[in-house]
């Protein structure tokens, strides 16, 4: 077994999700989970293919999204994992309990805008994700000042009021 980290590439401002999941239907039933959590939702969805063909199945809202989740997938390519890239502007926090309600999808390992690499275990069998680093470590505890500024932002950009 080789272990390897793939570091995802998408633009700073750009939020995504990495999942696993575990039948072809989930490109259509995730799709239809975010366009109705989130009506006008702008996405690119893609999903390793684990038997059968073996491609990485797509689709989506946003070309350029799509292109960011079909080029991720297949950097990672790790059967039965799926990627799903938000559109500048939406969260989610707005989207992930619809997508975990999803009934294929079995674990979510990330949703962040943050730097991210993959941890992905090579066997001779295929590819598996066995988890993430997403950021960076902690520099120390938050203090009174931070607490305001967490507080001031989060009702600043209205999940708070």
């Amino acid at each position: 077994m080789q272990l390897t980290t793939v570091r995802i590439e998408k633009p700073d401002a750009i939020n995504f999700i990495l999942g696993q999941t575990h039948f072809i239907k989930t490109v259509e039933d995730v799709h239809e989970a975010l366009v109705n959590a989130v009506p006008g939702i702008k996405f690119g969805l893609a999903f390793c293919e684990a038997s059968g063909k073996c491609l990485v199945r797509w689709s989506g809202t946003d070309a350029t999204m799509i292109e960011l989740a079909k080029k991720n997938a297949l950097a990672v390519a790790a059967g039965h994992t799926f990627f799903v890239f938000l559109g500048e502007g939406f969260y989610p926090v707005n989207v992930l309990n619809a997508i975990k309600g999803v009934p294929e999808v079995c674990r979510i390992f990330c949703a962040t805008a943050n730097p991210t690499e993959v941890i992905v275990a090579a066997t001779d069998q295929g590819r598996g994700v066995l988890g993430v680093v997403d950021g960076s470590p902690p520099m120390g505890v938050e203090g009174e000042p931070d607490i305001v500024w967490r507080k001031d932002l989060l009702r600043k950009i209205g999940y708070k009021l």
